[in-house]
């Protein structure tokens, strides 16, 4: 069974016993996977400074 489906008989449940039905699969993606990010990007250690590297600042091309 996909989301659909099981939306389906969630919708058809909700409407039996006069409730609200639920969101549709995939409305609030957006919102976790920014909150998921945000939370990740707040509790992850500092990452510690690169050092230099020897002999210049980028890589050489010859």
């Amino acid at each position: 069974m996909d989301a659909i489906q099981q939306h389906m008989i969630d919708s058809y449940r909700a409407a039996q016993r006069w409730e609200a039905p639920p969101p549709p699969p995939g409305r609030h993606d957006g919102s976790v996977l920014r909150a998921i990010r945000d939370h990740w990007r707040r509790t992850r250690p500092a990452r510690p400074a690169r050092p230099a590297r020897p002999g210049g600042s980028g890589p050489s091309g010859a």
